[in-house]
């Protein structure tokens, strides 16, 4: 076991177990993809092309490259070889085409590059002032929209919070840096590339930093944007329309939330968007919104309680959704004619990876492909056709013989103190009830736990522990996604308060229906989950273990110092000057006097988010309080830990962690 920071885990037996865990998930060194991401539809509905990720050593990073697979025959491609990462597909109208981004020239500047289907030919397009984060074509297949971010800008929580790197700049080495908070390498643009010239050119004018874009139209592109580039200034971004020719910009729409899922339909009538109650940008499910744009008005529309994070125009009046709805993903059709939304698949088996549900249509009738995958399930690509789903290639390198220790997965729903509903997972091992226990607390708070392959950095301990005998709790409290706003509205102002009871009261019912043992409970989270983690130990003594990830201790430091600032104050409802609010009264730090749990605290040196300096704090006050405590501080980590071999370091410590003290 690993039972303290000190240990070099490389020499424990947990981190070997790790280490060979992976190697056979994803058959480390074979050249096989072991997971999938971005999936796009030729037009003709006969291929699909696709982010393949392949595992070529447990010392970095997997390799990423793009690859396609024929939907009848399921025959599968690799199109691109590098080397670094290729990602981002995104087929021409005419499927002549493959437009893909690239850092190949140089580690992580991503450019636009151009694949000719036909000759497999490769160019690098005109590059950017700035890396790429994301590409779309104009309907016509003319000109491709660019989602540019400057050399320095924040990344999203949902990408590890880290600063992007900045450019080669020929500076002495103890030259300081300057920070204004408007720096020009922060902002974010929206680029145009021109196929017939070969040329790029900027949209966006200055003073408007664009957090997302789509084609409306083949002159017009619709933005989310803020006045200003940091992270925080996201929560207020409002909807504005560019012309590509002129640069004239018009403010469409200003949300009560926040925005997400843009996407215009091909002749420019119609605009969708999701309006949400977020807590990360990128992470965005909430109530759908169409714009009429000939007349500018904005409508709400009944998805049938589906929380919707996807929206892609399958023609100029039906649009295709996908979303969470309690524990189904859902995928549909709106169609702008009827004004009627049709439900046309679901599922509580399976769901899809990432910050939303991915699914790219094909034709205009709701059929479409989707990246799925579920907790005994590896990553697949799948179609769905006239509301049946049929596998089209699994990704399964050996997931499924090493997901045989589950033995059970159980839906469970139960009441909090005030009577309202909550819902959550049990995943269940081999052996007799009760279990030792874990409850991982999602991220967020507005996030979710889903059907999740648990093959991944994040989610690769709790198949560790299911291996070693121990069930996994993952409950969704107020404020979690899929159960409509009203529902994630309540953790806002809240966070330690009523959510603190639906998770007590979801462990209640676990131990009163037999399924954990009260005497052996563990606490883990990431993020809000590590907040949570470090909250419940210092409120409850029920839990005999307990690993905050990326936590926050201090909301006053955590706002002072982190730059997500916007989300603090918008989801504790005060402000850090008061000194008898929610920043003082909601820190974990305030009460660690009272904690009596052994505790790993875990944190990324990298990490924009939660800084590392959350958990220094709460492990220092843990060890004035007389409480065994250790902290891991990984140096190349921003949010999370996701890195290789910092992830197999991490599954080890975090299962041994519990092994030693449950």
């Amino acid at each position: 076991m690993i039972s303290s920071a000190a240990d070099d885990a490389r020499l424990q037996s947990l981190y070997r177990r790790a280490q060979t865990l992976y190697e056979r998930i994803h058959r480390t060194g074979a050249g096989n993809v072991s997971d999938v991401a971005e999936v796009h539809v030729s037009a003709d509905g006969g291929h699909v092309v696709f982010t393949g990720s392949m595992m070529s050593s447990l010392s970095e990073a997997p390799l990423t490259r793009v690859c396609s697979i024929d939907l009848h025959s399921a025959q599968m491609r690799v199109l691109t070889s590098g080397p670094r990462t290729d990602r981002s597909p995104k087929l021409s109208p005419d499927g002549r085409d493959l437009a893909f981004l690239s850092d190949r020239h140089r580690a992580a500047d991503f450019q636009l590059y151009l694949r000719q289907m036909s000759s497999g030919a490769v160019k690098r397009t005109m590059p950017v002032e700035g890396w790429v984060e994301y590409l779309s074509w104009s309907p016509d297949g003319r000109r491709i929209l660019l989602g540019v971010a400057g050399y320095g800008a924040d990344t999203a929580s949902t990408k590890g919070a880290v600063v992007s790197e900045l450019a080669e700049r020929d500076l002495p080495s103890w030259m300081p840096t300057v920070s204004t908070g408007r720096e020009a390498h922060r902002w974010r643009h929206v680029w145009i590339y021109d196929l017939a010239s070969d040329s790029v050119r900027r949209v966006s004018g200055d003073g408007m930093n664009i957090w997302e874009a789509a084609w409306c139209g083949n002159d017009s592109v619709v933005v989310s944007a803020s006045p200003d580039p940091g992270e925080g200034a996201w929560y207020s971004a409002c909807l504005y329309s560019i012309r590509v020719d002129g640069n004239q910009h018009e403010k469409i729409y200003t949300p009560e939330d926040q925005l997400g899922g843009l996407s215009g339909s091909p002749g420019g009538a119609h605009l969708a968007f999701i309006e949400a109650v977020c807590s990360d940008r990128m992470l965005v499910f909430g109530e759908l919104r169409i714009v009429d744009r000939a007349t500018g008005s904005v409508r709400r529309i009944d998805t049938d309680g589906v929380n919707v994070s996807t929206t892609q125009w399958r023609s100029d009046k039906r649009l295709l959704l996908a979303g969470l709805r309690g524990f189904e993903t859902v995928v549909g059709i709106y169609d702008t004619s009827s004004g009627k939304f049709e439900e046309t698949w679901r599922s509580s088996q399976i769901s899809s990876a990432g910050s939303y549900i991915c699914v790219a249509g094909m034709g205009s009738t709701g059929d479409c492909v989707i990246l799925s995958e579920g907790f005994d399930r590896s990553p697949e690509i799948g179609a769905i056709r006239d509301g049946e789903y049929r596998t089209i290639k699994s990704f399964d390198s050996g997931y499924s013989d090493e997901a045989r220790c589950i033995a059970g997965l159980d839906r469970l729903t139960w009441e909090a103190p005030d009577a309202l509903e909550i819902q959550g997972w049990l995943l269940r091992p081999r052996g007799d009830a009760p279990h030792a226990t874990v409850m991982a607390v999602h991220g967020g708070p507005v996030s979710n736990w889903r059907p999740a392959w648990l093959g991944r950095p994040r989610t690769l301990p709790f198949l560790m522990l299911l291996q070693l005998g121990y069930a996994v709790f993952l409950p969704n409290p107020r404020g979690s996604s899929g159960r409509g706003q009203d529902f994630a509205r309540r953790v806002r102002g809240d966070m330690g308060g009523a959510d603190t009871h639906d998770l007590l009261s979801g462990v209640d019912h676990i131990v009163a229906r037999g399924f954990a043992d009260a005497n052996r409970l563990g606490v883990t989270g990431i993020s809000y989950g590590g907040f949570m983690t470090a909250w419940l130990i210092t409120h409850s003594d029920r839990f005999k273990a307990a690993v905050p990830v990326a936590m926050v201790a201090n909301r006053v430091s955590q706002r002072l110092t982190c730059t997500h600032t916007r989300f603090i104050d918008l989801f504790l409802e005060d402000t850090y000057n008061n000194a008898q609010g929610k920043y003082y009264g909601r820190s974990p730090i305030m009460y660690a006097h009272r904690a009596g749990t052994p505790t790993l605290n875990v944190c990324g040196a990298l990490d924009k988010c939660t800084p590392p300096a959350e958990a220094l704090q709460f492990h220092n006050a843990l060890l004035e309080a007389g409480v065994r405590s250790a902290l891991v501080t990984y140096p190349q980590e921003g949010h999370g830990v996701r890195g290789f071999p910092a992830s197999i370091d991490y599954a080890a410590r975090l299962a041994g962690w519990f092994v030693a003290h449950l």
